[in-house]
């Protein structure tokens, strides 16, 4: 018997088709692009997806991990481990909270020194993409705006449901 070539897919793989896959590559794509900025501009250590919480923070002031995280509609365990990635890389340091049993999330001087620019790139970028928006017939964010109106009505949960209570598979 012989092995499949590691390349070749295996005949039932539901893992070679997916919709979405493309998107989730393109937005990594998107970020990588956006973390070259970073390195070009000798910004070490930064990764985007630290930026919305560093602009918040910057915003807004010390914060628990509970309130960055729902200011940013994150779970709690997505942002406590987003926060120890940022504090490893210089950026945020914790603080003590309102009281003796409580901490907050702070800027370091490092985080604070980069703020106007992580801004000034955020403006770019959101400019950027309404102008890539405006060259194409329809736009990402009324694609997300309708999908959020279709799952109000029936939710991705009870869609997914659906489809398994019709595979015998799922058993």
């Amino acid at each position: 018997m012989t092995t499949p070539h590691p390349a070749s897919p295996l005949p039932d793989d539901p893992s070679e088709q997916s919709l979405w896959r493309p998107l989730r590559l393109l937005q990594a794509e998107m970020d990588a692009d956006i973390g070259r900025l970073y390195e070009d501009h000798r910004i070490e250590g930064l990764k985007p997806s630290f930026v919305m919480e560093l602009l918040r923070l910057h915003a807004r002031g010390p914060m628990t991990i509970t309130e960055l995280a729902e200011s940013v509609q994150r779970t709690h365990s997505a942002l406590s481990q987003k926060v120890a990635a940022m504090r490893a890389a210089g950026w945020v340091e914790t603080v003590p909270g309102d009281d003796a049993r409580s901490k907050k999330v702070a800027l370091t001087e490092q985080g604070r020194a980069v703020v106007g620019r992580l801004a000034a790139e955020w403006r770019a970028t959101e400019a950027a993409l309404a102008e890539l928006e405006a060259e194409i017939p329809y736009p990402l964010s009324r694609v997300v705006a309708d999908l959020q109106e279709a799952l109000a009505r029936r939710s991705f949960h009870d869609r997914i449901a659906a489809k398994l209570a019709e595979d015998p598979a799922w058993g």
